[in-house]
């Protein structure tokens, strides 16, 4: 399954909010399509369902990456859904939208993905990169890059810098000082129904 690429914004009716993927608020508060202000009872795993897919479109992943995030947070001790935020979290693309670089984590893979980003020096253009404390996020030094960069820093898709990452906005230069905490997740979601969902899969 490829990455979804249609209108957000029904994504964003159908699941609730989801900060990483659309900044807009649809103007109604119902899901889309003919039954979508009909009352439905929904069954547990359309619920947990729902959790999952809410991940998935927040973080712009197909099925097989969440899968394999899945996956990794299981061969880690401690809390599966916590571990697999985290990992989520501390993707390259993620951690430029949540320095204010990029409006949106699709735009900030755009941004990763046409070389306008540098970590400890070097230009990479790999969104999945799993940022590690003590790397250093700067804008590429070039004006195109800088730029970019700046004119997104006018209105930043979330207010606040989360504990782990500290930014410069004179210099462009941002730093990761540690692994991101649950409570500075933007996203609203249960990630223990996301673990019972794949407990079948992975």
């Amino acid at each position: 399954m490829s990455r979804y690429r249609g209108p957000r914004l029904r994504i964003v009716r159908r699941l609730g909010e989801l900060p990483g993927l659309s900044r807009k608020n649809p103007k109604r508060a119902y899901p889309p399509g003919q039954h979508g202000q009909g009352r439905r009872k929904r069954s547990e795993y359309a619920i947990r369902l729902e959790e999952k897919q809410k991940l998935r479109f927040n973080y712009g992943l197909n099925e097989r990456q969440m899968l394999r995030y899945v996956r990794k947070a299981r061969r880690v001790t401690g809390s599966t859904g916590q571990v697999l935020l985290q990992l989520l979290e501390m993707r390259l693309d993620n951690t430029v939208f949540r320095l204010g670089m990029a409006p949106t984590i699709p735009a900030a893979r755009q941004l990763v993905n046409h070389g306008h980003i540098t970590v400890n020096g070097k230009v990479l253009n790999i969104a999945s990169y799993s940022c590690r404390p003590g790397d250093v996020i700067a804008a590429r030094d070039r004006d195109a890059s800088r730029n970019l960069v700046t004119a997104n820093l006018q209105s930043p898709g979330l207010a606040h810098l989360p504990s782990h990452l500290e930014f410069d906005k004179n210099t462009l230069v941002g730093k990761v000082n540690g692994i991101v905490e649950r409570e500075w997740v933007a996203l609203q979601i249960n990630e223990l129904l996301v673990v019972e969902y794949y407990s079948r899969q992975a």
